[in-house]
């Protein structure tokens, strides 16, 4: 068996999607003959958290540790050189599939109070291809019998085909940027500056980040355009509990070279301490949302807009 598990093929016309069992997560998307995210080896774990759901928290908690309505919680140290946990507690297990369709396939895993969450929640996850795109829903269910904190976001690589990432343009629609300290963990959210603004397009080759913005999509929903050089363009969307946005532009991603992430997220990194858009569910209640990427036409984004 793969590290990712069984590999979930989805088909509408000419779009391709393959999901894994493992964390449930994206590890090939192609879109009108082009892929859309970056892709891995059947036989290798995700890179750098590549396609990941991260969940009930996304990013990180400094110092693994948090308090939640006065007793103080502990994580496993996943992200060891800065001591914080990071990016959830599902990426690495198994999920079970529900319900599954040529085009669609929806997963469940459930987070385990045991696990030093203060509570438990049943996760659900569906991806339904369409010929012009992909959309994932992720529905939150506290199972509990009191309030559980909640946070949730992905990790994809977004690519326009074949063409280099690096060469490509960038637009993210933000007018925020958080500053933070040596964890990566926020002290201070503030207006971008001319030199952080990406809401004009920016070579990617020219980004060195591993940067969270506060997102401020326009009416539909994009949050990041990434254009090829002959106008051929890739768009993540998400709906409005996607109020942040982590962008990430490694030097190298399982050798293939240079990469951009576009990491929609509902709240920001250690939002289990600061409370920042931390949502809380009461027992019985379901949380849905949902984000996806589609092909653009040719030129989109090139005006500068994200669109």
């Amino acid at each position: 068996m793969p590290p990712t598990g069984e590999q979930i093929d989805l088909v509408a016309a000419d779009s391709r999607a393959v999901v894994t069992e493992v964390g449930a997560g994206l590890r090939a998307l192609a879109v009108g003959g082009h892929d859309r995210v970056e892709t891995f080896g059947v036989d290798a774990t995700p890179p750098m958290g590549a396609g990941g759901v991260l969940v009930p928290w996304p990013n990180r908690i400094a110092g693994a540790a948090y308090t939640w309505r006065g007793r103080e919680y502990r994580l496993e140290p996943t992200e060891a050189a800065r001591g914080n946990a990071i990016h959830g507690l599902l990426r690495r297990r198994p999920w079970r599939v529900v319900e599954r369709a040529d085009d669609t396939v929806r997963l469940a895993a459930d987070v385990d109070a045991a696990a030093g969450w203060p509570g438990p929640l049943h996760v659900e996850t569906t991806y339904a291809l369409s010929p012009t795109g992909l959309t994932v829903t992720h529905a939150l269910t506290n199972t509990g019998d009191a309030d559980v904190p909640a946070g949730i976001g992905t990790h994809p690589y977004l690519r326009v085909g074949d063409t280099p990432p690096a060469d490509c343009t960038l637009i993210v629609a933000a007018d925020r940027v958080v500053d933070t300290d040596d964890r990566m963990i926020p002290t201070a959210v503030r207006p971008v500056s001319p030199d952080e603004d990406l809401r004009g397009g920016r070579r990617v080759g020219d980004l060195a980040l591993d940067t969270c913005f506060a997102a401020a999509p326009g009416a539909d929903g994009v949050v990041g355009v990434l254009t090829a050089p002959d106008g051929r363009a890739t768009a993540l969307w998400a709906d409005a509990a996607f109020g942040w946005v982590m962008v990430f532009t490694p030097d190298d991603l399982a050798g293939r070279g240079p990469a951009v992430a576009v990491e929609p997220m509902t709240c920001p990194a250690d939002a289990a301490n600061s409370g920042t858009d931390l949502r809380v569910l009461a027992p019985d209640e379901t949380w849905t949302v949902q984000w996806g990427i589609r092909a653009e036409p040719a030129g989109a984004g090139a005006s500068g807009e994200a669109r």
